[in-house]
């Protein structure tokens, strides 16, 4: 692929993409599993130009030697003019509806690159290995009818030659190149790990971009939070943001997981109280949530007193444990140990992209045609 400018990249990579029908779609959003030698270790990489070595060097106040900034976040309280960090889930980008795609991994992160990002700093988080164990202990259906990305890969006969060279390290090593430091961490899902690193972002004065297509985002949801998603349906990434949120749900988004708790959620495999309480359902749901602000106050309340209609009370009382256990597999974890590296929260070298991908998506050709 002829591409001459950077700028121009995601626009020809993406030309490229949709002349082959390669437009993905997200019907489900399994797991990427990634290796990961221990809960602590961490895989990241940075190249600043051929010449350094894959380690930063010491920063000195806010410029590095190599003469990448280091963003200084603003510290007025006017959230539209603070530096931006970008948090990229790789696992759901990794398919085309359920089915495992390389592809669409190119393509969305071409876009991503050429389109959202741009320089700000990324961070891209991986599953760990083993990383829904604790929740399944808590609910075997969790997530039951997912299987790994790699497994799926290997045996799909078009992508046996990049199989064989292990697609796991195949994404890594993309990302690594077009200089975005790559975090997995044994035993957590890469939303726990989000999560917890969004914390840390936020406490340095930064906001905060979450580029996934996972409503279980949805629960981190702020004035300084946003999330943006892939819209297959439009060919595009999707700024998704508070005000966003509370048109679609007239609700505020710290309800948002205990909604959830309650309606279930069908993707990841965590049921609902509707089979046990049928007339209970999301305008119910709203109403006492709003009245009662989360989950645990509401059932709080119900134990001592009447909340609502007779179903809506009998429920409350009678499946109290049940909503309490779809809360904590549900809930986002802010525990993980990993901590946050001031060399993530560098201005992004883009100059690598434009070789990159077009490299990468012209191996996935040849691949194809073999």
């Amino acid at each position: 692929m002829a591409v001459e400018m950077a700028t121009a990249a995601g626009a020809n990579i993406i030309t490229h993409l949709h002349k082959n029908n390669h437009s993905p779609s997200f019907t489900s959003i399994p797991s990427v599993s990634l290796p990961c030698p221990n809960r602590r270790s961490i895989t990241t990489s940075r190249r600043l130009n051929s010449s350094t070595s894959s380690s930063f060097p010491t920063l000195t106040q806010n410029q590095t030697s190599c003469g990448q900034s280091l963003l200084s976040p603003n510290t007025n309280n006017n959230s539209s003019k603070q530096e931006r960090v970008f948090f990229l889930d790789v696992n759901p980008l990794c398919y085309k509806g359920s089915t495992p795609s390389l592809q669409s991994f190119a393509h969305w992160i071409s876009l991503f690159f050429s389109q959202v990002c741009h320089q700000s700093p990324v961070i891209a988080v991986l599953d760990g290995d083993g990383a829904n164990e604790f929740r399944r202990v808590l609910l075997p259906s969790y997530k039951a009818h997912r299987r790994k990305f790699t497994k799926q890969l290997s045996t799909t006969k078009r992508y046996s030659r990049i199989a064989e060279r292990d697609s796991r390290h195949v994404i890594t090593e993309v990302l690594q190149k077009c200089n975005v430091p790559v975090i997995k961490v044994e035993g957590y899902e890469a939303d726990d790990v989000v999560a917890t690193l969004v914390q840390k972002v936020l406490q340095k004065g930064f906001r905060v971009v979450i580029g996934s297509p996972d409503k279980d985002f949805k629960q981190l949801i702020s004035e300084e939070v946003q999330i943006v998603m892939p819209m297959p349906e439009f060919g595009r990434w999707s700024f998704y943001t508070l005000k966003h949120y509370l048109a679609q749900y007239d609700c505020d988004p710290s309800s948002d997981l205990s909604l959830r708790c309650i309606m279930g959620d069908e993707v990841d495999g965590v049921p609902g109280i509707q089979h046990l309480a049928p007339g209970f359902g999301r305008k119910t749901a709203l109403k006492l949530l709003k009245k009662h602000g989360s989950l645990e106050n509401l059932l709080n309340a119900a134990a001592v007193r009447t909340v609502g209609k007779p179903y809506a009370q009998d429920a409350l009382t009678n499946h109290a444990d049940y909503l309490r256990k779809n809360y904590e597999v549900l809930s986002l974890r802010r525990d993980v140990d990993v901590q946050l590296e001031e060399k993530w929260l560098l201005e992004r070298d883009s100059s690598n992209d434009t070789a990159v991908l077009s490299n990468f998506i012209k191996s996935l050709e040849d691949t194809r045609k073999c």
